[in-house]
């Protein structure tokens, strides 16, 4: 096809500080519905070992000595800013095949999942610059000798090689925990689509939010970039199984053992429960789903139903209900407000498509749509990109073979018949490994079942029902706080989880030292460490003025028997052991009667609270709390306060104290441990 390239802007790469252009043949890049040419893309000629060293020795530093709330206060302030320039981003995603609904999961999902980690780095993370993992480990008897794991961001740059369907989302998704991290990125689109990254990151540089060498763009093929990474680089990779799986055996990512992660090819399987008959909600709530991860971005979803596993006696119902639904689907130029379904991202994607359906149709039959004769209602029939959805059924799935290897990334799906759980099971693991499945029942044990069979083969299952239609965010709808990821074929990595990917680009390191010198370390005080005692309550000072170690110790309070008494009384807690001397010691516990558990905990409170106003603002939970000891009448009760850890909010005038919370009996028992938090100011009020 001959396309007139006269005007047509040639896309830059972001590399070392500096926007530049690849010094070889640019290649065009079409739009999807019209076949016209949206820009050039080349990278040949750039010195990616350059980009490397950039991100390394400019980007890595300068993140690294910003607190965790600081990173995350710097990707809400960048997710507000592309949130204001969002039109901009839906005005050119157009040109990639996709609709306005289509395109809301991309430019807004993106950067809400860049939003969301801004948030649960906040919320989640200590105002820190180094991260403790887990809970001290005593490795002495006296206790001066002790372990504990830290993760710090790796200091060289994650490698962030992407798909072309989600040319917004696949890049912020990864973005987000790479820089809460504290680890910079060199991103790499694919090219087809490559534009709408191109222009983000434009707009994100444009901020100026991010600190130098934070952020690198490559705008075409890597060249010899991989050649170059080392220990502390990370790459991932959204794309297919055989090229992931050539670069994840690229000799200096196995030599110097960097860390891969790859998201590839996933047959994704949605199960209609034996319950979910045709006339229930859950039937009708199955046909939306399938159609609509059919047509979403044109079936061009890594998390996309791929297999339709139902009854046998459902599957006549469940074709026709599919066909009525299919053929209300609008096919056209997605810059029309009509069309429902755009085209797919290229000529040569649909060339692709066509070909998988073909080796599908070894297996199953076309009972919706014509791959070859697509009906539209809008753009370029000849040079765009369109195909209406196609739906094949499989009659013997348990014989099959293509149907449960081939992927066609497209509007594509065959339908699967199951006559037993166990088989549905079988034919969903079939698939090899893959990001979701999905299963519609309102059935609790065909939901159990399912599950308990399907989450070894999956990274996310999601049950559709009744009772979550109105709620759920749908089979193929990757959340930032859940998992991205599978077994197998579809990768064998993860994404997302909220803070579980962050410390992907962090490592651990297990430090074992005396416990003051841990505490220096670490920034938050444990047993064995130094305490420090200056005569005045540690509730009278402020942020300011509180360090890692202040320490209270209290007076001593008896526990009567008539305080018991009462507290059961005032709170309607008789429970038999506080109130019952006989039943009591018949507990394998007790001696006899006991003390609440709450009732040494508020007693606790009253010995080392500071009731006057002052620093302390609120006392907003406990975390840990165990009981190890039983409280008779009689026994007395001492606490020790110790400040833990200090939190400051960085937009706040307070932050949050952990104090460590130790109460003991008269003969130096530990009765009750636990951590007391606190909003505590940042100054003393003048």
């Amino acid at each position: 096809m001959n396309v007139p390239l006269k005007n047509v802007r040639q896309l830059e790469s972001y590399v070392a500080g500096q926007w530049v252009r690849g010094a070889g043949k640019a290649v065009p890049l079409l739009d999807a519905a019209t076949g016209e040419a949206v820009a050039l893309i080349d990278a040949s000629g750039i010195d990616f070992k350059a980009a490397l060293t950039h991100g390394r020795t400019a980007g890595s530093p300068a993140l690294r000595k910003m607190s965790f709330h600081e990173r995350a206060l710097m990707l809400k302030a960048l997710g507000q800013a592309l949130m204001e320039a969002k039109e901009e981003f839906y005005a050119l995603s157009t040109a990639t095949g996709a609709t306005r609904t289509d395109s809301w999961i991309d430019v807004e999902g993106g950067i809400g999942t860049l939003l969301s980690y801004a948030s649960k780095g906040r919320r989640e993370l200590p105002n820190t610059r180094i991260l403790v993992d887990g809970d001290v480990e005593p490795a002495s008897r006296d206790n001066s000798f002790s372990g504990q794991h830290i993760l710090s961001p790796l200091e060289g740059v994650a490698i962030h090689i992407n798909a072309f369907n989600f040319p917004c989302w696949g890049m912020l998704e990864k973005l987000a925990p790479t820089l809460l991290a504290g680890m910079p990125a060199i991103v790499k689109p694919a090219s087809q689509t490559a534009y709408l990254t191109e222009l983000m990151v434009r707009r994100i540089i444009d901020t100026g939010i991010l600190p130098r060498g934070a952020l690198q763009l490559i705008s075409g093929s890597v060249g010899d970039l991989l050649d170059h990474v080392d220990c502390q680089d990370v790459v991932t990779f959204t794309g297919s199984a055989a090229t992931g799986r050539k670069l994840r055996t690229h000799r200096s990512i196995v030599e110097n053992s960097v860390r891969f992660t790859m998201e590839a090819d996933s047959l994704n399987a949605t199960i209609l429960g034996p319950d979910a008959v045709p006339g229930t909600e859950e039937f009708d709530l199955f046909i939306k789903e399938v159609a609509r991860e059919m047509t979403a971005k044109a079936g061009q979803k890594c998390t996309a139903i791929r297999r339709v596993i139902a009854p046998r006696r459902s599957t006549e119902a469940l074709i026709e209900a599919l066909d009525e639904r299919l053929s209300k689907t609008v096919v056209g130029n997605p810059a029309d407000e009509a069309t429902r379904m755009g085209p797919l991202a290229s000529l040569a994607q649909r060339e692709e498509v066509r070909a998988r359906i073909k080796d599908l149709q070894r297996d199953a039959e076309i009972v919706v749509g014509d791959p070859d004769r697509p009906v539209i209602a809008s753009g370029d029939a000849v040079a765009g990109a369109f195909l209406n959805p196609v739906l094949l059924y499989c009659d013997m799935p348990g014989a099959a073979e293509a149907v449960h290897d081939v992927e066609a990334f497209g509007p594509v799906s065959t339908i699967l018949p199951y006559e037993t759980t166990d088989e549905a099971a079988a034919l969903a693991r079939r698939g090899k490994g893959s990001l979701v499945a999905s299963v519609f029942t309102n059935d609790a044990k065909f939901a159990r079942d399912a599950v308990q069979a399907l989450g070894p083969w999956h990274g996310r299952i999601m049950i559709g029902n009744r009772a979550s239609a109105k709620s759920a965010t749908g089979h193929g709808s990757p959340l930032p706080v859940l998992v991205h990821g599978g077994p197998g074929r579809a990768g064998g990595g993860e994404e997302l989880g909220g803070i579980r990917s962050v410390k992907h680009y962090m490592q651990r390191t297990a430090v074992q030292a005396a416990p003051w010198l841990l505490s220096e370390v670490t920034g938050r005080w444990m047993h064995g460490a130094k305490a420090r005692h200056d005569g005045m309550h540690p509730f009278r000072k402020s942020l300011a003025e509180l360090e890692i170690g202040d320490q209270l110790v209290t007076a001593s309070r008896t526990v009567t028997l008539e305080d018991i008494e009462h507290f059961a009384e005032f709170t309607g807690d008789t429970f038999y052991a506080h109130m019952d001397e006989e039943a009591a010691k018949a507990n394998p516990f007790f001696e006899g009667r006991v003390a609440h558990g709450y009732l040494i905990v508020s007693f606790a409170a009253g010995l080392f609270v500071d009731p006057a106003p002052g620093p302390v603002l609120a006392n907003y939970g406990v975390d840990s709390l165990r009981f190890l000891t039983p409280v008779n009448p009689g026994d007395s009760l001492q606490v020790t306060l110790t400040c833990k850890q200090i939190n400051p909010r960085e937009t706040e005038d307070y932050g949050e104290v952990r104090w460590d919370c130790t109460v003991v009996n008269q003969n130096a028992q530990v009765v009750a441990q636990y951590d007391v938090l606190t909003m505590v100011a940042k100054t003393r009020a003048s």
